[in-house]
């Protein structure tokens, strides 16, 4: 095979490879990811889910309002709902909370640790390859927020050359896994690039995920 059709069939494998993700975009993510519920009641947590829920950073676990609620009611007023461990008492102690998840493997920490790089925060100092290290694990074990955090500053190309195909990736596979966010910010790029009845059908799927924007 020539060099010219070599290229011709590879690009012929790449194009047919992005219609084929493009159709299980389409076709799936139809339903919220299981890190939307309330570790305690299972229950989906209203949007948006920082004013409705709270992560406790001791477990990475999310607890909606309600069973916070009860659990004090119950007298569990110094501890986290879920695990019962008691609440750091300042920045050393939260990372070290954080830093216990992460080394067990722990996806939802290790994003987390990941934007206290990538801001500066918590005592650490601002270490943006080193949040693009814990954000690419993370995506690796499975972390949705990860993906759209990654999808965000490739996209925008935020403290990194920017790489719209690449930040839409990250998207995308955040998007087929229930990742509302994700879903919702590929409607607004293909509102942007003038692809409005694709941008709709996007839309339409994290509004019956209860994604009021």
């Amino acid at each position: 095979m020539s060099d010219l059709a070599a290229a011709r069939a590879g690009s012929a494998e790449s194009t047919a490879a992005a219609r084929n993700l493009d159709e299980l975009l389409m076709a799936s993510g139809h339903e919220r990811q299981g890190g939307d519920t309330c570790t305690i009641c299972l229950d989906y947590v209203e949007w948006p889910m920082i004013e409705h829920s709270k992560m406790n950073m001791c477990c990475m676990k999310r607890v909606c309002n309600g069973c916070v609620l009860a659990a004090r009611r119950r007298g569990l007023l110094d501890s986290c709902p879920f695990c019962r461990t008691p609440p750091p008492t300042g920045d050393a102690s939260l990372l070290a909370m954080v830093q216990k998840r992460v080394d067990k493997g722990d996806a939802a920490a290790i994003t987390f640790l990941g934007a206290k790089y990538y801001d500066g925060e918590l005592g650490l100092a601002k270490d943006v390859p080193r949040a693009f290290e814990l954000w690419t694990e993370a995506a690796e074990l499975g972390s949705l927020e990860a993906h759209y955090e990654l999808g965000i500053v490739y996209y925008k190309g935020n403290r990194v050359e920017e790489d719209k195909p690449r930040g839409i990736r990250h998207w995308k596979q955040a998007a087929m896994k229930g990742h509302v966010t994700s879903r919702h910010i590929l409607g607004a790029v293909e509102g942007e690039n003038g692809n409005q009845q694709l941008a709709v059908q996007h839309w339409m799927i994290s509004a019956k995920m209860g994604y009021e924007k």
